[in-house]
């Protein structure tokens, strides 16, 4: 029997372990931006105490004050940093409060289209190989004045660190955002709870926007499609050479320049709904339309979108159990008996949400049917940093040429719709990167994102003979509420001409 090991060691052993083995991008990032001298072996130095000093106080703490629950948490960490690790070195991402925003609202779904032979590997050897020490290792846990010279010695330290760097702290403050969100396990459990405290300040109440009054007696119908992780300047419609919108080519489409307001889907989707950037929730344009009269539907096979209280309202599941015999694959599962309805709605107004899934990575290849596969050879596999740039730029364009086809598709379904004026928008919640500059589909902080991920496609379609569009230099996501108001003949105090892309013939 091996003697009982000293909370102290033993927490010292797992603090040194999460150095060595999860901060490897923490160090690479800093060596980076230094500009070297004696100042960047002090950073050096300051990082490597403060980490270990840092994760020592996290170990000991738990297992001091929770024994055996302790250990629990600690094996969580592991594993989680693992994971971490895993994203952090395969996708380059930031582990940022809006990245902890799209784990939280990820659904099963997409969360297993992560999963990967290394993902595995990551897991079990670096986060299920020390959990076993973890669990196993009997220790001598001490009293409590071992306790306070313990964490006494470990905060001094830490202490003698920073304050020994304090010509420094410009160079950390300036490169904070980076280091923070490479320090595990801190970066994701201090954001996860950022995340949520500004959920909460957000959403304390749905503000009600002003009254508003339908001044036009017209029928129209009024559709917008949701796009994710559709990028601008993949789009033919925008100079693209290869031909990844052969439908809506021929629609008379108009295609806008437009910005996401951020680059993860919460914050997309919701600026395309509110009048104006905004901390407040704010009525959102469903639940405004419906407020006003309007017969409002959404259809969805995402998430992240704000409380939407209308009273059609269905998800990809409740579309599957409706038609069992439709192809539940793919997005066309939203399409399916959606012209019908609309053609049955006795609303002068109609407004239609469809929010898309298409062009999500990493998986891009399993979004889209089979014979929309027109770009070869392709991605296959959700390691995206380890495929050729053409398979993974392939898989993704196919998923472009699908989208494009659905939004053709509803286009169709207006035309056929003589008796509306007819409008179709579609609009990405934000951008993609495909490996440019070693970065892999989206969520890096508005700051230092890439155009790659903020460029989106803003496309109309309108068969009203009494609206034009704009000649607009380029517009953005808060663009959408005001144009639909304009659309239905909608007058609102919250109404913006600036924000609006019609103007009256």
């Amino acid at each position: 029997m091996k003697p009982k090991a000293s909370l102290a060691a033993y927490s010292l052993v797992i603090s040194l372990f999460t150095l060595i083995a999860f901060h490897i991008p923490f160090f690479t990032h800093t060596l980076r931006h230094l500009e070297g001298g004696f100042n960047s072996v002090l950073i050096l130095g300051m990082g490597v105490v403060v980490l270990s000093a840092l994760n020592f106080l996290l170990t000991y703490t738990l297992v001091w004050c929770f024994r055996f629950v302790g250990k629990c948490l600690v094996a969580f960490f592991l594993i989680g940093n693992a994971i971490g690790l895993y994203f952090l070195n395969d996708y380059d991402v930031l582990i940022t409060d809006e990245i902890m925003g799209c784990v939280v609202n990820t659904q099963y779904s997409e969360a297993s289209g992560f999963f990967s032979f290394s993902l595995v590997l990551y897991i079990l050897l670096l986060g299920v190989l020390p959990c076993i020490y973890v669990f196993s290792r009997k220790l001598e846990y001490g009293s409590w004045k071992r306790f306070f010279g313990s964490v006494g010695i470990a905060v001094a330290a830490m202490l003698v660190a920073v304050f020994g760097n304090m010509k420094n702290w410009p160079w950390v403050d300036r490169n904070s955002t980076e280091l923070g969100s490479l320090i595990l396990p801190w970066s994701y459990v201090v954001n996860t709870f950022r995340y949520y405290d500004g959920e909460r300040k957000r959403n304390v109440r749905e503000l009600p926007l002003p009254d508003a009054t339908a001044v036009s007696g017209s029928r129209d119908v009024c559709v917008l499609i949701i796009g994710e992780s559709a990028r601008q300047d993949r789009f033919s419609l925008y100079g693209y050479e290869k031909e990844t919108n052969p439908y809506t080519s021929r629609d008379s489409v108009t295609a806008l320049l437009a910005d996401a307001s951020a680059t993860y889907t919460s914050a997309g989707v919701r600026a395309m709904l509110e009048p104006t950037e905004t901390k407040e929730l704010y009525e959102i344009l469903p639940n405004y339309l419906q407020r006003t009269g309007v017969d409002v539907r959404w259809r969805t096979n995402n998430w992240g979108e704000p409380p939407v209280h209308t009273s059609h309202y269905e998800t990809f599941a409740q579309l599957k159990e409706r038609f069992p015999e439709a192809d539940a694959r793919y997005d066309g599962l939203l399409l399916e008996g959606l012209q019908e309805e609309m053609a049955q709605s006795d609303s002068t107004k109609l407004f239609v949400v469809i929010h898309t899934y298409t062009n999500h990575g990493p998986s891009y290849n399993t979004n889209y049917p089979a014979e929309f596969e027109v770009f070869t050879p392709v991605c296959n596999t959700v390691e995206m940093a380890k495929t050729s740039p053409e398979e993974l730029n392939n898989a993704y364009d196919n998923s472009i040429v699908y989208t494009d086809f659905l939004i053709h598709s509803v286009i169709q379904m207006l035309r056929e719709m003589p008796d509306r004026r007819g409008c179709v928008l579609f609009v990405s919640d934000h951008g993609e990167s495909l490996g440019e500059n070693n970065l892999y589909m989206h969520g890096v902080p508005m700051a230092m994102a890439p155009r790659e991920q903020i460029e989106i496609p803003f496309l109309v379609w309108t068969s009203a003979d009494d609206l034009r569009v704009k000649p607009l230099e380029k517009v953005g996501q808060h663009h959408v509420f005001h144009s639909v108001l304009r659309f239905f003949g909608i007058e609102s105090p919250a109404f913006n001409e600036e924000k609006c892309i019609f103007a009256e013939k």
